[in-house]
């Protein structure tokens, strides 16, 4: 029997062998954010990987999970009402700054403001790592594991 031109055609489309490999797509190609929580001191404690053009405040209450920090500071990407009354119900004093396009900004400390650099400082270091800057690692659980290598000899230091 011969199948006309138009029948409908249905492709099974098989399941990624190893999962979600956290690759996000842009203009530059494929990347991907590592987002992190430290302690005070700037050490890392907590990493969640995601593709690239996810944003920040999407991972926010994953790194928090089981911590209660006293002090968090993090950047405008994590400026969120849901996210900042989270906070305020677990008696963290929120240190973010607010938004451009915010209507009423919050006022925040600009003395913890300025402790951030202990969070860009500790990206830096983990980028000082060849396999974590230029991600060559298939596997996103390989990378992951990778990077929290490069956080621990970070911390031995």
């Amino acid at each position: 029997m011969i199948r006309p031109l138009s029948a409908l055609t249905l492709v099974r489309q098989e399941r990624k062998k190893h999962g979600e490999q956290s690759l996000g797509r842009s203009r530059g190609g494929h990347s991907t954010k590592i987002h992190l929580a430290t302690d005070a001191l700037g050490n890392a404690i907590r990493f969640i990987l995601t593709g690239g053009q996810r944003n920040d405040i999407t991972q926010a209450e994953a790194l928090l999970e089981n911590l209660f920090p006293e002090y968090l500071l993090a950047d405008k990407g994590y400026d969120a009402d849901k996210f900042v009354l989270l906070l305020q119900k677990r008696n963290a004093n929120v240190v973010i700054l607010s938004r451009v396009n915010r209507k009423i900004e919050r006022e925040i400390d600009l003395d913890l403001t300025k402790e951030r650099h202990l969070i860009e400082c500790c990206i830096g270091k983990l980028k000082h790592f060849w396999r974590v800057f230029s991600r060559f690692d298939k596997l996103a659980k390989n990378y992951l594991s990778f990077v929290q290598f490069a956080s621990t000899i970070v911390w031995l230091r």
